[in-house]
């Protein structure tokens, strides 16, 4: 017959537990012991037999024999002895455990944690408080199962839930069986928080660096401050010294990352590159900033960059600014400067923009003012180049409006100054010249808005109708002796046909006789998701624009390019869209981009896109995706084809100009990547990089991190073992 008491060694009343990471003491807790025999002495000890329990709080023990001192709050237990423990579980032959201390230790262990479902085996367990244990001859995995397809084997391992950190001493780490790594060190997360200490290692090879070990050691400084040393082994050029600081506070943030390499072997120089950014707020109103990046020669992009946004860039900005916003008005001053990496396979060189040292912009505006909207907008800069006209620049620029909106239709009206004033000089000739030039312009802008209820795709929607019509009249004024200090004609698109100036900058203002018509028609579902889209649009001119920017010739066309648009969703996972350019004077399309995405369901996706620019000799096919390929097995992949001849755009033996190809293979507890990739580095110029990963969950990824390249790559991606309720990457 079962026996059961009840034991108050402190308190009476139960006390439950918190997060692992925070664990909460059992002391409080009333003792409850059960067994099919008791015996002992009174308020000194119980001696329990078969089918012993013994519950205190959070904390769980049966066995087939055990002892408890009451004075001690002490348990020894042995056989088939089983402790559950802040939802831990142990198992062992001998367990001797202070209660209210939770300290102790089980013999021949095995265990299963809670937080990260790690399990393994022991020849002993030290329980040292409620936070921390010392595993003795131990294994650690987080697969499933008696024989899992990795784990690590350590002499001592040392599980540390308050900091949310385990770390293991002698360590080698098996794969199906082989051992794949040892260390005399290593430390691992017992869940997904930062934490101080060696970063997984990366191995790969690229072309010009042949092969290279990372090794990053992390240092999680402050919940809101970090730095990663990021020392790098590279075969062909060195020993690469890098590091990236982060900091994040309420009125400030920033990141810095620089890299050092020490006479590079093929160089026989000095290497590196840094990048900076902050931004600072200093009053509800004012805040100032920076963003300073350089490197050390015109070939680092293409001898270290790992990503496109590295390795084609090669203006280089360094910018320090001020800003004061109030609720109608806002004042910037900045100076700004670059640095020019030239590329040595280019047919032309790249031209320096010119430095603001400094610039100070003003910005005004109010709305409804008497049915008027104003603003007023000013600038003054002084521009600065080593070898071309440099001087100072100042412009003023009001305009009032007044906008007429109803149900259906809209009329706004607008007249506007762009007043610009010139002091320049030649450092070549040192002679001196001033321009000033004054132009009004008036603008009308109308459109209406029809809506009726139709049928589209077999449901009930709202079609629209909404024509529009803007016209724009600005007198010719010459401006051929006005230098070219950040000005350029801008590209043709449904925003700049419904704008004043057909270009960017204030060094230019175009003269205009212009009407641009446009039609957009929508279908919109009941719930205001938008399944179609169309629009077509071309401005008209009246006088062709004579205002041309150096070396260019009028054009003597009569209307521009006419602009087609259209967004299809046939479906929730099937989608589509093209815009298209095309040029009635030559009768050709001059610029197209048509894509199509299909997303069928979680991890599954396929993107195709054609893009071609006539100017630019531009016409390229790219593909991308992510399927699965067979059981556990994904295939990801994009490919950039060149169509084109042009050599500065793509190698002629080579029309892939970027691609990626890859494989993944998810198991219960790790994830094996392969992947490479194709870079552009310049002109005719590619990086060839080759990524090997094996990703042990919830202790560390070995190899060469993809991630980044895949997701810049494929649009769409998903993480292969991300939940499929969860979406995006």
């Amino acid at each position: 017959m079962a026996a059961a008491i009840s034991a108050l060694p402190f308190a009476a009343s139960a006390q439950t537990t918190g997060p692992a990471s925070s664990l909460s003491s059992d002391a409080n807790a009333p003792t409850n012991i059960s067994a099919e025999q008791m015996t002992g002495r009174p308020d000194r000890e119980v001696v329990l037999e078969r089918d012993v329990e013994i519950i205190r709080g959070e904390t769980t023990m049966t066995s087939d024999k055990a002892t408890y001192w009451i004075a001690e709050d002490e348990i020894e237990a042995s056989g088939n002895v089983k402790m559950t423990r802040f939802g831990d579980r142990y198992t062992g032959d001998k367990l001797r455990f202070k209660m209210d201390a939770g300290t102790g230790y089980v013999e021949n262990p095995t265990f299963h944690m809670r937080a990260n479902s790690g399990q393994g085996a022991a020849s002993r367990i030290d329980f040292e408080s409620d936070d921390r244990a010392l595993i003795t001859q131990g294994t650690y995995s987080t697969c499933e199962g008696p024989d899992p397809d990795w784990y690590l084997s350590a002499n001592t391992m040392h599980l540390d839930k308050g900091r949310d950190v385990g770390t293991a001493g002698a360590t080698v780490v098996y794969f199906k069986g082989t051992p794949i790594i040892g260390t005399p060190y290593m430390s691992f997360p017992l869940s997904g928080e930062r934490k101080s200490g060696v970063l997984p290692p990366s191995i790969g090879t690229t072309t010009r660096g042949g092969l290279e070990i990372l090794v990053p050691y992390y240092f999680n400084i402050a919940p809101n401050r970090d730095f990663t040393f990021l020392p790098r082994i590279i075969s062909k050029r060195g020993l690469q010294l890098g590091g990236e600081a982060r900091y994040l506070g309420s009125t400030y943030a920033g990141e810095t990352h620089f890299e050092y390499l020490s006479n590079d072997r093929e160089t026989k120089t000095d290497r590196y590159s840094i990048s900076t950014r902050h931004t600072q707020r200093l009053s509800p109103e004012a805040s100032f900033g920076w963003n300073i990046n350089a490197a050390s020669d015109d070939n680092y992009p293409r001898d270290f960059s790992r990503n496109l946004a590295t390795s084609t860039n090669r203006l280089l900005l360094r910018d320090i600014n001020f800003r004061y916003q109030s609720d109608y008005w806002s004042l910037t001053a900045r100076a700004a400067g670059y640095q020019v990496l030239q590329d040595i396979y280019a047919l032309t060189p790249i031209t320096r923009p010119y430095d603001r040292l400094p610039q100070v912009t003003f910005a005004s505006a109010r709305q409804d003012v008497g049915g008027f909207d104003w603003t007023a907008n000013a600038e003054a800069t002084r521009f600065y180049h080593p070898d071309m006209v440099r001087g100072d620049r100042y412009v003023i620029n009001p305009s009032l409006s007044y906008p007429i909106v109803r149900p259906g239709y809209f009329i706004t009206p607008k007249v506007s100054l762009h007043a610009t004033s010139y002091s320049v000089r030649d450092p070549m000739t040192d002679l001196s010249a001033s321009y000033n030039r004054s132009l009004p312009t008036v603008s009308l802008d109308t459109g209406l808005i029809f809506e009726r209820e139709a049928s589209f795709l077999g449901e009930s929607m709202t079609q629209t109708f909404e024509p529009r019509m803007f016209y724009v009249k600005t007198p010719y004024r010459d401006q051929s002796m006005i230098p070219i200090f950040d000005t350029a004609e801008a590209d043709l698109s449904f925003a700049q046909i419904f704008s004043e100036n057909r270009f960017i900058g204030s060094d230019r203002i175009s003269d205009a006789n212009q009407l641009t018509l446009a039609m957009t028609s929508r279908f919109i579902e009941k719930n205001g998701v938008e399944r179609l889209r169309v629009a077509f649009g071309q401005r008209f001119y009246f006088d062709e624009p004579q205002v041309t920017l150096p070396n260019r010739a009028p054009s003597n066309d009569k209307k521009s390019d006419f602009l087609a648009s259209a967004a299809l969703k046939l479906s929730d996972t099937l989608s589509t869209e093209g815009h298209l350019q095309y040029s009635a004077t030559q009768k050709t399309i001059s610029r197209a981009n048509y894509g199509l995405s299909w997303r069928p369901e979680p991890k599954k996706v396929l993107n195709l896109t054609y893009r071609r620019d006539k100017a630019n000799e531009l016409s390229q096919i790219d593909v991308s995706g992510q399927w699965p390929i067979a059981d556990r097995w994904y295939g990801v992949g994009r490919i950039n084809y060149s169509l084109s001849d042009n050599t500065q755009v793509v190698n002629s033996t080579n029309r892939i100009s970027e691609g990626l190809l890859g494989l993944e293979y998810k198991a219960d507890c790790w994830i094996f990547r392969i992947v490479g990739q194709r870079l552009p580095t310049g002109t005719g110029q590619a990086n060839t990089s080759l990524f090997f990963q094996l990703e042990l969950s919830g202790l560390t990824k070995l190899g060469s991190d993809p991630m980044t390249a895949i997701r810049r790559n494929v649009p769409g991606y998903q993480l292969i073992n991300q939940p499929s309720n969860v979406t995006g990457m």
